[in-house]
């Protein structure tokens, strides 16, 4: 039986496929406030600020492409039944070829009824604007979750989590909750690999193995132990 390796992916993953965060500039995202474009306070004050905002970013996704971390994580799955936790809201893994991913925060090609949660719809890389609707009538906006809303898919990424013979974290500081707080889900015995330049702390675990790189070259060197530990 195929070990389950399960993986959460923060923006370092797609940041080497050219995609932006907040976190690159100190609160910044795309030179705006992050408080003002990513929370639900940001939406009341100024909704087309915010749909604009989200315009561009599906602009910006539909001309990147997935990288060899992405590719990478697809690869494992020939030899591992690999599950994605990602707090991204771009569609890189999928566009990857990977099959079981689950969204944190949402998803940039998906709009959802400001009076429905329910529904939901694919828009691809389309823009909405101020009118856009809902079959109920409706205002639209993005399907992401912002600071200050809950995170319905946090239940099922535990569940996940607690079933993993093998945890990665790629790409993620672990400083965002609840997100962060997923690795406390993690079996007591189960390994757990961080790709990261910097320092990611976790604490009151004992199997970690820290690899010091960018995604890419992380990824490519985790298959490299990952073959040697489960698969020789």
């Amino acid at each position: 039986m195929m070990k389950k390796l399960v993986v959460l992916t923060g923006s370092g993953i797609s940041a080497e496929s050219g995609l932006k965060t907040f976190r690159d500039s100190g609160g910044l995202w795309e030179n705006h406030d992050v408080m003002d474009v990513a929370s639900i306070d940001g939406w009341e004050r100024n909704p087309e600020l915010v749909l604009q905002f989200y315009n561009e970013r599906r602009k910006q996704l539909k001309d990147a492409s997935p990288n060899a971390a992405h590719t990478g994580l697809f690869d494992l799955e020939k030899h591992f039944d690999v599950h994605i936790i990602t707090q991204n809201v771009d569609n890189l893994h999928e566009r990857a070829g990977s099959k079981n991913v689950l969204h944190l925060h949402g998803i940039l090609t998906r709009v959802r009824s400001t009076g429905d949660p329910f529904l939901v719809y694919d828009i691809s890389y389309n823009e909405i604007h101020m009118g856009d609707t809902c079959e109920s009538g409706y205002q639209l906006r993005p399907d992401i979750v912002w600071f200050g809303e809950p995170v319905p898919a946090f239940e099922e990424a535990v569940r996940i989590t607690g079933t993993a013979d093998i945890f990665a974290v790629i790409g993620s500081s672990l400083v965002v909750y609840p997100a962060a707080g997923l690795v406390s889900y993690v079996p007591g015995n189960v390994p757990i690999f961080v790709i990261d330049p910097t320092e990611v702390s976790i604490p009151f675990r004992s199997r970690i193995e820290h690899i010091r790189e960018k995604a890419v070259k992380g990824v490519e060197i985790l298959k490299e132990k990952l073959q040697k530990q489960y698969l020789s």
